[in-house]
């Protein structure tokens, strides 16, 4: 416990991302002794220097790591550190996985095979049901759906995997004490209660800002085997899912619509630059690793 408190008080200097944390674990060996090395010494390891190093030491002094901790505990949230078991897997692969991952529910869906199902928040009629009975066909064969509890696409992937009674994973783009939307308060508790979890980099008291939802993105990719891209418009963030997809050596799929509707125009391009067409589960199923398939053979 004494180690995540460290790792936590780490997380809430808003100078250290994954990467410049990593490479001051990489020089001092634990979180504690970062959390005590010297300003001189910080300024050393690679890319910070005396300004960075200041910023550090400076935002470091504020924060009581023991007491910091506590809040968390008390709140009832539970932490798990990258070189635990329960860390997800696939995540450790990526370029920058996250030291700590806060989380409510059921970590060890995220053991299971993970797909991600995205897309845009505006969506039609014919996204929400593809959605829905795409992640309900994927959670009855035993993969978790992924997916970021945002409005449109990502909710009728949530209540898709629900209603079979399967295993899905939320991950926000804020702490866990913020319900982001707030009209997704309903479906976070269900999947939670419901065997999934709730998952975020971001340390409890940060709000949904713009900038934290493509850090998400990568974490809802880098979970998962590969995306499904249902519905998004030219500029809808499930494309940054989809081009995180990519750079970690994952599976890209999109679902084809209407070449009039603009909410289908992102996963054309999707489509065009090489992404797998899908019209059933199946085309998915055959591009995934043999090891799967022959796993999940006897539900199909």
């Amino acid at each position: 416990m004494e180690e995540k408190a460290y790792y936590h008080a780490l997380n809430l200097i808003p100078q250290l991302g994954p990467v410049r944390s990593s490479r001051l674990l990489k020089a001092f060996g634990s979180a504690r002794e970062i959390w005590q090395a010297p300003e001189s010494a910080l300024a050393e390891v690679e890319g910070f220097g005396l300004k960075l190093a200041a910023q550090v030491a400076r935002a470091r002094s504020a924060i009581n790591p023991e007491t910091s901790w506590q809040r968390v505990c008390t709140a009832g949230y539970h932490a798990v550190l990258q070189h635990e078991p329960g860390y997800p897997p696939l995540l450790r692969e990526i370029y920058d996985p996250p030291l700590l991952l806060y989380y409510e529910g059921n970590l060890e869906v995220l053991h299971q095979s993970c797909l991600a199902v995205v897309g845009s928040r505006r969506h039609t009629a014919y996204g929400r049901e593809i959605a829905y009975k795409f992640a309900a066909r994927l959670a009855a064969l035993g993969f978790t759906v992924v997916s970021g509890l945002a409005r449109g696409i990502d909710t009728w992937a949530h209540r898709g995997a629900l209603a079979v009674k399967g295993a899905t994973a939320a991950v926000l783009g804020c702490g866990l004490d913020f319900c982001y939307p707030p009209e997704n308060r309903m479906l976070r508790q269900a999947v939670q209660q419901r065997g999934g979890v709730v998952l975020s980099e971001f340390p409890p008291g940060s709000e949904p800002l713009p900038a934290h939802f493509p850090r998400r993105n990568r974490l809802i990719s880098g979970i998962s085997l590969g995306a499904l891209v249902v519905e998004a418009g030219e500029k809808s963030g499930a494309l940054i899912t989809a081009s995180f997809a990519l750079e970690q050596g994952r599976e890209v799929f999109a679902v084809p619509g209407s070449i009039a509707s603009p909410f289908s125009r992102g996963c054309h391009l999707l489509l065009r630059d090489g992404a797998k067409l899908v019209d059933s589960v199946e085309s998915i199923l055959e591009e995934l690793p043999h090891t799967y398939i022959n796993h999940l053979k006897a539900n199909i």
